[in-house]
Order: C-alpha cells, then structure tokens, then sequence
C-alpha cells in the first residue's frame, strides 16, 4: 500500500512531538512495526519518556538536536542514526533555529499506551 506524504495528518504524541505516521499497522497493511516522521521545532524539546516494549530507531533527516539516552547525553545531525531499546528514558532537543526531523521506527508499533513520560 502507498501512502503520499502530504496526505498523512500530523498529530502530537505523549511526548509533544509532531508527527507524521507514514506507516502504521492501525492504517496500513503492515504487522509489528511503525515508521513515522518527527519534527520538533527549533528551540524545543521533548518529554523524557520511555517505551515499555518498544526498540526505537531514530534516523536524522534534517536540522542538529541533542539527545538524551538513559543518562547519557550527545549531540545529532543529519545523517546520525540512533537505537533506543525498550524501557531506556529519551528525549531530542532541537538546537539551532532549523526544526529537527528525524525519521521513527518503532517495533512493535507506536502506541501512546506504551508510552511513559520519566520526567
């Protein structure tokens, strides 16, 4: 199934992302995973928060940030890609005046019921 970027809606998760689910099991002929789109604004940042059973992938696709990881903290850009295991308290600063995108894969799929905000 094809799905045209300017269709999808956006919406805001726990965590105050804005994303863009490009593909999701809820709406999509796929099974165990999620593939979305985050953008947060320039100057913001995310709830720390935490996945109960998810595994994350973040990949940067424009915009520099900061992130957090359990209690290590380093710098992303375009290009760096980023694996968070469940249970391990994240969060993305965007830093700069550029908003930060970063593309999501989430397996098991993106569910605000799995997701805990730390902070």
């Amino acid at each position: 199934m094809k799905t045209h970027y300017a269709d999808i809606p956006v919406y805001i998760t726990k965590d105050g992302s804005e994303i863009r689910e490009l593909l999701h099991p809820d709406h999509h002929a796929i099974v165990r995973q999620s593939f979305a789109e985050a953008t947060i604004a320039a100057g913001q940042r995310t709830r720390l928060h935490r996945h109960l059973s998810s595994e994350e992938i973040y990949h940067v696709t424009a915009g520099k940030g900061r992130m957090t990881l359990d209690d290590t903290q380093f710098d992303i850009a375009v290009g760096d890609s980023i694996a968070i295991p469940p249970g391990t308290p994240h969060c993305v600063e965007a830093l700069g005046d550029a908003p930060l995108k970063i593309l999501c894969s989430c397996s098991p799929a993106y569910s605000h019921a799995d997701t805990k905000i730390v902070e």
